[in-house]
């Protein structure tokens, strides 16, 4: 299991680290995103988006609970929050094993739903424009990832 923390101090340069761990993720890959309102979640989908060739605007499927957007592999976003006294399972299945990479937001409420292996990133707030990225991998597949996304940031 690996982890790494990055400190960015603006939203460009997180959508900048989120655009690069893009451009290395495959279909099947799970992705949460962890932190309290207004850390970020939504502006590290969009560079994830970008690094996936996204050319779409992306926004936070709050109300629709997924949204799904066409790139070099699709990307499956989701805001589970509203699901947080709920079983109901929505075709979880189908979005983790399918031929694109997703994206889950609040992902502690669908826990029994969730595979086995994925990648953790938390945004912490440090100030306005600051925020801490701290990415937590718990499989050998993600712990590749992680190194690659640590290499390509150090240059």
């Amino acid at each position: 299991m690996k982890a790494i923390e990055i400190i960015t101090n603006s939203e460009e340069r997180t959508k900048e680290i989120a655009s690069t761990l893009g451009s290395y993720v495959k279909s099947g890959d799970v992705i949460t995103l962890e932190g309290d309102l207004g850390s970020g979640k939504t502006t590290f989908t969009k560079g994830l988006a970008a690094g996936l060739g996204i050319k779409r605007n992306v926004t936070s499927p709050t109300f629709t609970i997924i949204k799904e957007y066409n790139g070099r592999i699709p990307l499956y976003h989701m805001d589970v929050y509203r699901l947080e006294h709920s079983d109901e399972d929505i075709g979880f299945t189908e979005y983790f094993d399918g031929n694109g990479v997703t994206v889950v937001e609040w992902a502690k409420f669908i826990e029994d739903f969730m595979p086995n292996q994925y990648l953790v990133i938390k945004l912490e707030v440090i100030d306005d424009t600051s925020r801490k990225i701290i990415c937590q991998s718990n499989d050998q597949h993600y712990d590749q990832l992680l190194e690659q996304l640590k290499k390509s940031i150090a240059q």
